[in-house]
């Protein structure tokens, strides 16, 4: 005989098991619907679809992003605190290509995704790219002083493949002297080389940036 407990315990399994199969089955329309809410800011549907119990982890047919990322990109804020709001978030689950929110707020200049990120507890330091990368690469002194405040490793390194570069080098080879700046004064190691034997401040020459260039000397003889 099955006893009390035992029933009420099939009884979750069972009511665990539609809830799974039904964020399993959502329909290509309903995945198009949900991610087009997301890039419009439509915070109602979005809130709407989670509390019927579409996974706020999927990622987006086009583009391979999950909605958070995608919120951070097109700045739909109403929807990244919709999304930071709900408790089946993963904050740090990253896009086909490993870009993850807080690295996407750092290089669309959002600072406020940003700090509310990090509020969340969003991984300043990763494997690979960083969010400071990101940061240096679009010039945002702001973002970049932020993450740093937060424990950001200041000489990152990207991936090998990648070229292995440092925040420094791209801040040089876009020609952010400013940042570039930051960064030294921040610890940043100017003699530091990528996987061609490039230093930032040749990186800016072969971009270039000859007064980033120069400025990156300057700085650096005085550390």
């Amino acid at each position: 005989m099955t006893t009390p407990r035992r029933a009420i315990f099939r009884s979750f399994l069972f009511s665990v098991c539609m809830l799974v199969g039904a964020a399993q089955a959502a329909t290509s329309a309903q995945v198009a619907e949900f991610f087009r809410a997301v890039q419009t800011d439509d915070a109602r549907t979005v809130k709407s679809m989670l509390a019927g119990g579409f996974d706020a982890n999927s990622l987006n047919p086009i583009g391979g992003e999950p909605a958070l990322v995608l919120a951070a990109r097109e700045g739909s804020m109403q929807v990244l605190d919709t999304l930071l709001a709900h408790p089946g978030t993963r904050i740090d689950t990253p896009a086909v290509n490993g870009n993850t929110a807080l690295m996407m707020a750092a290089f669309k200049h959002n600072m406020p995704a940003a700090q509310a990120l990090l509020a969340k507890g969003a991984a300043v330091n990763r494997d690979g790219w960083t969010p400071l990368h990101y940061a240096a690469a679009g010039g945002d002194n702001e973002i970049a002083r932020l993450l740093l405040d937060h424990g950001a490793k200041v000489d990152a390194l990207s991936p090998r493949a990648s070229g292995a570069y440092t925040p420094l080098m791209m801040a040089a080879r876009e020609g952010h002297d400013s940042t570039a700046l930051l960064l030294i004064d921040s610890g940043a190691n100017p003699g530091l080389t990528n996987s061609e034997g490039l230093t930032p401040a040749q990186l800016a020459e072969r971009a270039g940036k000859t007064q980033v260039a120069a400025a990156i000397t300057a700085r650096a003889a005085h550390h």
